[in-house]
């Protein structure tokens, strides 16, 4: 292949001490992962530079090779020559992938690793989480292990007190928002709780750890008016490949309220056509959701499959466009919303493709669509999680609020009378005129106890202050 690219200096690449042995098979995979013939050209050009670098930290061939002399080599063109940096990161995966390169040794364990993989085990077979919650949960008790200095203090847990929980909370709070930093504190509680049941810790500090104050339904989902969703799609170029795959994600969104890991899971098996649906695996329910594939779905999907999708042997949906080609990751959608939101020119505030799903929901309460169907539609499994969208019906409340009320004119007491008398009602005009009796001027048949209820609260609050309270 090189030899059809640069048929004059094919044999000066070929050539070289270390990298020539095996530069055919490396542009050969290149190639193949969907690399232009220009990056080609590029590759080759780098690979001399490479190789000259390598010859001077007297590497002779190719066994002597290394990670760590690949490091070297990103380290020296990073900020020298940022093409070659990536060239090298490639020539270092092609090597690993074809066992030519001696894999890394994996560190020696840290105490603090130790005792993380001790309580992620319980995680994981006592209490059975999900591999990304046991994640989400290392993560944050490696940060509190190191602030305590439990690499140099193994007794640093033994020791552990408050103070040092504040403080470590505190610093968290800096960089996290309410509703992050809960999650912080629930991984804390859990750790010292484990630790506690196990001897480590002596004090049941988890029950003195105060959570940040969340409130449910405190915030309203992020929604965009239709109109909005609608100028967002048609602003989005579907003249080359890359711009109908991500039209094709969010009008997936916009159409169905998918959610974007949902979007990514999506399968050329998902589809069937005979029978017009589309099968939707939910992956943080588990379910399966089957719904019925609409007229301009099906042409949104065909024209994607015709002009966007690459020739590549794998059955999901939506597949890269950039190289390397392969299939997508998680944030693929958000990026693909952030995207067309900077070329579209729209004001939205928000950053994640989440939203698109929010004004689905929002679109179809407007239209008078009963929540049971929608929550069936967006597949919850809690009418709870659907009622959240009634928040944002604002038209639909306003129409359920009751009136104001009138200003009431009611002449008030110059004085308040002593304990044991009540006003005259005939007298409320000018002074009052008290009259003995002991009849309470409370009407209710609570009026006993909310007098017990006021000496209770407020011991203080005894004979006259009882009774102003009462008038």
């Amino acid at each position: 292949m090189i030899s059809e690219m640069c048929p004059r200096a094919c044999q000066s690449y070929i050539s070289l001490p270390v990298l020539g042995p095996v530069l055919e098979e490396f542009i050969t995979w290149s190639y193949q992962r969907g690399y232009s013939p220009l990056t080609l050209k590029n590759q080759l050009r780098d690979a001399k530079r490479i190789d000259a670098l390598l010859k001077e930290r007297e590497v002779r061939n190719l066994s002597d090779l290394s990670h760590g002399d690949f490091e070297t080599a990103w380290n020296y063109y990073r900020h020298r020559h940022p093409s070659t940096a990536g060239t090298i990161r490639q020539i270092e995966r092609f090597l690993e992938e074809t066992r030519r390169l001696k894999p890394v040794l994996p560190p020696p364990r840290t105490t603090v690793d130790l005792e993380l993989d001790r309580f992620l085990d319980y995680l994981r077979n006592v209490r059975g989480l999900a591999t990304r919650t046991i994640n989400d949960y290392a993560n944050n008790l490696w940060s509190f292990l190191e602030y305590i200095g439990y690499g140099e203090n193994t007794e640093a847990l033994t020791g552990l007190t408050l103070k040092e929980i504040e403080e470590f909370l505190c610093a968290c709070s800096k960089r996290l928002s309410r509703y992050s930093l809960k999650n912080v504190v629930a991984h804390l509680r859990a750790f010292l709780r484990f630790q506690h049941e196990q001897g480590v810790v002596e004090s049941p500090l988890h029950t003195m750890i105060d959570t940040p104050r969340v409130y449910q339904l405190e915030r309203l989902p992020r929604s965009l008016s239709w109109k909005t969703v609608e100028a967002l799609l048609s602003s989005i170029d579907r003249t080359n490949a890359h711009g109908v795959r991500d039209y094709t994600m969010l009008f997936l969104i916009a159409a169905y309220g998918l959610r974007p890991c949902e979007v990514v899971a999506l399968t050329l098996d998902n589809i069937d056509w005979r029978s017009g649906s589309i099968r939707i695996p939910q992956r943080k329910t588990g379910n399966q959701l089957v719904l019925p594939i609409t007229d301009s779905v099906g042409d949104v999907l065909v024209d994607y499959l015709k002009r966007g999708r690459p020739d590549l042997p794998f059955r999901e949906l939506f597949l890269r466009v950039l190289a390397p080609h392969g299939t997508l990751n998680r944030t693929a959608v958000n990026g693909a919303f952030k995207l067309r939101v900077r070329q579209s020119g729209l004001d939205i505030p928000y950053r994640g493709a989440y939203c698109l799903r929010h004004s689905y929901a929002v679109h179809l309460l407007r239209q008078g669509t009963s929540l049971k169907a929608i929550g069936d539609l967006l597949g919850h499994r809690s009418a709870e999680s659907t009622c959240v969208y009634l928040r944002l019906a604002t038209e639909d409340l306003r129409d359920v609020a009751l009136p104001v009320p009138e200003e009431a004119h009611i002449d008030t007491p110059l004085e308040i009378p002593p304990l044991g008398y009540r006003v005259n009602p005939r007298c409320r005009n000018g002074n009052p005129k008290p009259s003995a009796g002991s009849a309470s001027p409370l009407r209710s048949f609570l009026s006993g106890n909310i007098e017990d209820y006021l000496s209770q609260r407020w011991p203080g609050f005894s004979g006259q202050a009882i009774a102003i309270l009462k008038w």
